[in-house]
C-alpha cells in the first residue's frame, strides 16, 4: 500500500517564505488553488482534493490536488490525483466534481472540458483503496442535455435518498434562470437524465439564492438543534461577469425531500434560506455527509486572493504571481440548522492548534499574534484591526449580543470569524512588514487569545 505520509503540508508551511502564507490551512507551497473536491471520509481518513494548477498562482489547466488527514488536525499531501489528458473530455481541464464509493472502488465524478469555453461533460476516474492513484481512462458518463433551453452545465453532486444513488449539476437556462438538474445514478458510468429539477423561478429560490448559473450544487441532510433533521442545498451563485469577484457568494435554501408519488423520484421543497457565509472571500464550497445514520455535514470552502474590498489591502495580480500561490481552503466547518436558520461552526478538531495563551479576560485594545485564535464573550461592538494610523484596516466589524461568542482564527492573510448561532465570515488581508493586529473587544465583554501551534 502507498505510504500515506508523503509530505506533511503543515511542517512545510511553517517554513514557506512569504509571511501571507497560512500555517495551519493545508495546501501545496506553490500554486493556483480554488474549489474544494471529492470531499470525502473513507477508511477512517477524510480525504480533501481541490482545483490547482501547479504550474502557476492563475487559474488555467486545472489539476486535481489532493491532501488527507485521520483526525482533521495533520494533513499529508499527495500527488496530483487528476491531470488534463491530451484529447481527452478534461483536456481544458478537471473542474469540479466528487469521489464515492462505488462498489467498494473510490470513484470520482467531475465536470471535464474538452475544449476552453466549450461545455462540461460529466467524467469519470477510478482510484486505488488509498485514494493517491488514480486511472482516467475518459469515460463520459452524462453529456450537455438535449434540451435546448439548458445553456450551460457544471459541478456534479451525489446524494443518495431511499436507498437510490441521484446527482445534481448546476445549471444556467436560455431564459436567465438558474437551475439544477436531476440525474438518476443506478450506474455510476451512464448516468440517467431526468430533467430540469429547480429553478430560480421558485419563490424561495429567488429570494435567497438568486443568480444567473447556480454552481457548485450541494444536497445534504443535517442535523436539527431541536431534533430530526433537515435537507440543506447549497449553490454558488454565479453571475456573468464575475471573475473570482463573486458578488452574490454563495446561498442555500432549507427544505424538505420527498418522494413524488407518481414518478418516484426525489422532489426538493425549499422553505427558507439565507447567506452561507458573511464575508466576500468565501466561494464554491463542498459538502461531505460524513454520516448516513445519524445525519452530520462537514463543509469546506475556498477564500480566494484578491484586491482588496471592504476597506482591506489586497494583492495585485502581480504581487500573487511573485508570491507563486494564490488561494486557501477554509477549515473544516460542521452544519446545522437551529430555528430555522443553518448555523455553521469550526470542527472541534481546530483546538488542537491552541498554543500559548497570550490574553484571558481581557478587554480594551488586545494584541493579537498573527497566528492565533480568540474567544469573545459579552456584548457590544467587536472589531479587529490591522495596522494602526493612516495605514489602519479595519478587517472585520460586528456587535455580540448577550450570550452570544466569536471565534476568530487568524492564519497570516486569512481571517475566519464564527458567531454561535450563525454562519461564518471569511475574509482576506495582508500585514505589511511590521504591522500587527489588535483586537477591540468593549468593557462589557471579554476575550481569550491563544497564540496557535503546531501539535506534536
Amino acid at each position: 500500500m502507498t505510504d500515506l505520509a508523503l509530505v506533511s503540508s503543515l511542517a512545510l508551511a511553517a517554513k514557506h517564505p512569504d509571511p501571507a502564507f497560512p500555517r495551519f490551512h493545508p495546501r501545496p507551497a506553490q500554486g493556483w488553488i480554488n474549489d474544494p473536491n471529492g470531499v470525502s471520509c473513507i477508511d477512517g481518513r477524510y480525504h480533501v482534493f481541490f482545483q490547482y494548477n501547479p504550474e502557476s498562482a492563475r487559474h488555467s489547466q486545472i489539476h486535481w490536488g489532493h491532501v488527507s488527514s485521520a483526525d482533521l488536525v495533520h494533513w499529508e499531501e499527495h500527488p496530483v490525483a487528476l491531470a488534463p489528458q491530451a484529447d481527452g473530455p478534461d483536456s481544458a481541464g478537471c473542474w469540479t466534481g466528487v469521489v464515492t464509493l462505488d462498489d467498494g472502488v473510490p470513484t470520482a465524478a467531475y465536470s471535464g472540458v474538452k475544449d476552453h469555453g466549450g461545455h462540461s461533460q460529466v467524467v469519470i476516474a477510478r482510484g486505488s483503496s488509498d485514494l493517491v492513484s488514480w486511472n482516467q481512462d475518459g469515460h463520459v458518463a452524462a453529456s450537455m442535455p438535449a434540451d435546448p433551453s439548458v445553456t450551460a452545465v457544471r459541478d456534479p453532486f451525489i446524494f443518495r435518498f431511499n436507498g437510490s444513488r441521484y446527482a445534481i449539476q448546476g445549471a444556467g437556462l436560455a431564459d436567465g434562470r438558474a437551475a439544477l438538474l436531476l440525474y438518476s445514478v443506478n450506474d455510476m458510468e451512464n448516468w440517467e437524465y431526468k430533467g430540469i429539477w429547480l429553478t430560480t423561478a421558485n419563490p424561495v429560490a429567488a429570494r435567497y439564492t438568486p443568480a444567473e448559473i447556480w454552481e457548485c450544487p450541494q444536497l445534504v441532510e443535517v442535523p436539527v438543534a431541536s431534533g430530526g433533521s433537515t435537507w440543506v442545498a447549497m449553490f454558488s451563485l454565479w453571475l456573468s461577469g464575475d471573475d473570482h469577484e463573486h458578488a452574490n457568494g454563495v446561498g442555500h435554501l432549507i427544505g424538505s425531500l420527498m418522494e413524488d408519488p407518481d414518478s418516484g423520484l426525489p422532489v426538493f421543497t425549499p422553505v427558507t434560506g439565507g447567506k452561507s457565509d458573511l464575508g466576500r472571500d468565501f466561494y464554491a464550497p463542498q459538502i461531505v455527509q460524513t454520516s448516513s445514520s445519524t445525519p452530520s455535514a462537514l463543509l469546506w470552502g475556498w477564500a480566494n486572493e484578491g484586491p482588496g474590498r471592504d476597506g482591506r489591502r489586497g494583492r495585485t495580480q502581480q504581487e500573487i504571481d511573485d508570491a507563486g500561490w494564490s488561494g486557501v481552503l477554509t477549515h473544516p466547518r460542521p452544519l446545522s440548522v437551529a430555528d430555522g436558520a443553518l448555523v455553521v461552526s469550526p470542527a472541534p478538531e481546530v483546538a488542537a492548534y491552541r498554543g500559548r495563551r497570550v490574553a484571558s479576560g481581557a478587554s480594551g485594545s488586545v494584541a493579537v499574534p498573527v497566528f492565533a485564535e480568540a474567544m469573545v464573550t459579552g456584548s457590544g461592538p467587536v472589531s479587529l484591526v490591522l495596522g494602526s494610523g493612516a495605514g489602519e484596516q479595519v478587517v472585520y466589524s460586528g456587535s455580540l449580543d448577550v450570550g452570544e461568542e466569536l471565534r476568530i482564527f487568524i492564519d497570516a492573510s486569512l481571517v475566519e470569524v464564527y458567531r454561535s448561532g450563525s454562519v461564518a465570515t471569511t475574509l482576506r488581508a495582508y500585514p505589511a512588514p511590521g504591522e500587527s493586529w489588535t483586537l477591540v473587544v468593549p468593557a462589557d465583554s471579554a476575550a481569550d487569545v491563544w497564540e496557535l501551534a503546531l501539535p506534536s
